[in-house]
């Protein structure tokens, strides 16, 4: 079926300015999430074409490719499959990271509830390409719906012989499985979500030696993608990876679906090709601007842990084809993996959160802060401690009763907490504060009074010192 034809639900429709292909199906008129359905418009014609492929083709395909993974880290797809050992002798093993913890993120879950034979295919070719025959939908516990949706099309893929025993007559053998999370941000670190997988606290390990393509899921090798990016794989084997290169920019290559949430008109997710949209564009444009009467303040570009940046900041840039630098505004930054990071954040998850002049910083900072202290396993000192007291400090400055001094002794924690922990759920909970504090001290400054010396400390003091007291 041609683009032209294709009908989208009422209000659903795609902005002009997006390349639906990841997102083709989501919100269809047309469209349930039946395998009948998905072969009727061609679905498993990839999986047909890469299993008559030699597996390092496929592997190549995706490297020249230059997908980039759609979880949050951004690294190459290709090399991060090329990272097995080439003399493995273990059981090589696949997991899709279908977590979605991310604050600010709701990409996969349309997947998974739309479209799951997508991110099937899109698994059995990278399991045929890594030489895996066991492989894990990894699904949070909150998407219970998800959860049920996956499994049938799992088993619709059984009965077409596009996944067990023997698929397509290749002799190539695969099992996945469904596992359900119970509901921690931390299971979305891959080392952490190996662990439980294997019935274990979820406690990230230290990387190296514990790299997953290395030593993973019960010591062996394994390859732990985003739903996104699995789904990416399906399209390059279509198109062929020199085909989807052109797509996007240099570096940052294909599409990227954005989750917009916040105080724009439109918000929502939006299916655009990497660096081909402007932070302006997407605001002012494609979400219709602010709020009636407001103004933008500030953006999270990727997700909760990504940095603020300031709508009214500038940014050098220096270009990664010419290498000259580039003065940009905030409205200018295209929205790529390397641009936001040369402005001092991060693409992430791909969440863009957005913030108008309505919204007091020491509200956001204390909720920022409420969920990392929630969501921190406990296994590090610097974390396990640090973002309880981040939470206690922001809580004071939210609620009035916080000195000035409060602000560098919160910002002093955060630096403590940063680059001190066995994975980058230290840096996710101390980068935004820092960030914050940076780049709005004066309006944390400000809900202080400098008339509050100690007395939230005294108060907490009382109540310890009650303990100490003589029978």
């Amino acid at each position: 079926m041609s683009e032209a034809n294709v009908q989208y639900k009422p209000g659903k429709q795609p902005d002009p300015r997006e390349h639906r292909m990841i997102f083709r199906n989501v919100d269809r008129d047309d469209w349930d999430p039946s395998i009948d359905r998905y072969l009727a418009e061609g679905g498993y014609d990839d999986l047909r074409k890469a299993i008559g492929m030699d597996p390092k083709a496929v592997t190549a395909e995706v490297k020249a490719s230059g997908l980039r993974g759609r979880g949050g880290a951004g690294f190459p797809t290709g090399v991060k499959w090329g990272f097995i050992p080439p003399n493995n002798t273990k059981p090589v093993y696949l997991i899709a990271n279908a977590d979605e913890s991310e604050p600010g993120t709701f990409k996969d879950r349309y997947i998974l509830h739309q479209d799951p034979h997508q991110l099937i295919e899109g698994m059995v070719i990278t399991a045929w390409a890594v030489g895996a025959h066991l492989a894990y939908i990894y699904i949070r516990e909150e998407f219970p719906e998800a959860a049920r949706i996956v499994e049938k099309a799992l088993d619709q893929a059984r009965e077409k012989s596009f996944l067990g025993n023997n698929i397509l007559g290749s002799g190539f053998d695969l099992e996945i499985h469904v596992h359900r999370g119970a509901g921690a941000y931390i299971c979305g670190e891959e080392t952490g979500l190996i662990e439980s997988i294997e019935g274990k606290r979820p406690y990230p390990r230290i990387k190296p030696p514990y790299f997953p393509a290395a030593l993973g899921l019960w010591m062996c090798p394994t390859i732990v993608n985003n739903v996104e990016s699995l789904c990416h794989v399906k399209h390059i084997i279509g198109m062929g990876g020199d085909q989807y290169a052109k797509l996007g920019t240099p570096r940052n290559t294909g599409t990227r679906i954005l989750c917009v949430s916040g105080d724009v008109k439109k918000p929502g997710y939006y299916e655009l090709e990497v660096g081909k949209t402007t932070m302006g564009e997407l605001l002012n444009e494609i979400c219709a601007g602010p709020r009636d009467g407001r103004k933008f303040k500030a953006v999270i570009p990727g997700g909760s842990s990504a940095k603020i940046l300031r709508t009214d900041e500038s940014f050098t840039i220096k270009c990664p084809l010419d290498r000259d630098e580039h003065e940009y505004g905030f409205f200018d930054i295209p929205l790529d993996f390397d641009s936001l990071a040369a402005c001092g954040s991060m693409a992430g998850s791909g969440g863009v959160i957005v913030l108008d002049d309505s919204r007091p910083i020491p509200w956001v900072l204390n909720n920022l802060n409420h969920f990392y202290a929630h969501e921190s396993c406990g296994q590090c000192t610097p974390c396990r401690e640090g973002v309880m007291w981040m939470r206690k400090i922001s809580d004071r400055i939210d609620a009035g009763e916080a000195t000035p001094g409060d602000v560098d002794i919160l910002e002093s924690v955060a630096r403590q907490i940063d680059g001190r922990t066995i994975c980058a759920f230290g840096e996710a909970a101390s980068w935004p504060v820092e960030a914050i504090i940076e780049k709005f001290r004066d309006e944390l400054i400000a809900a202080t009074s400098g008339d509050n010396p100690g007395k939230p400390h005294n108060a907490e003091a009382e109540a310890q010192r009650r303990y100490l007291q003589p029978a």
